[in-house]
């Protein structure tokens, strides 16, 4: 078994171009934490996932977030939820904009 912590000082960022990049805080079999951080104006695409439910908490900075069609702006401390199916995306409206991204069941494609 790995380690059951997370230290964020010595995990690397992968980085997704465009000014996004991510670490996996961690997962399980049906659970998955991921740091994004963005710069100003960085876009995440409205997309939607087929097979996984994502909450995503603000982390730091701010966030133009439309999930379903609506838009709505997020602060620290504010979250939106997109079940399976549910386009979402986000424009970072400030530098240093992070979300704590969490999958269920975990992205295969991230591991």
């Amino acid at each position: 078994m790995s380690t059951p912590y997370f230290d964020n000082a010595s995990s690397a960022w992968t980085e997704l171009g465009d000014g996004i990049r991510r670490k996996i805080v961690g997962h399980t079999p049906e659970l998955m934490s991921v740091l994004v951080h963005f710069d100003q104006g960085a876009i995440g695409s409205v997309h939607a996932h087929d097979a996984h439910d994502q909450i995503a908490f603000v982390v730091s900075g701010s966030f133009e977030a439309d999930v379903a069609g609506i838009k709505k702006i997020l602060r620290v401390g504010d979250a939106f939820t997109a079940p399976r199916l549910t386009p979402h995306g986000v424009v970072a409206l400030e530098a240093g904009s992070t979300l704590l991204d969490q999958f269920s069941p975990p992205r295969q494609d991230y591991l």
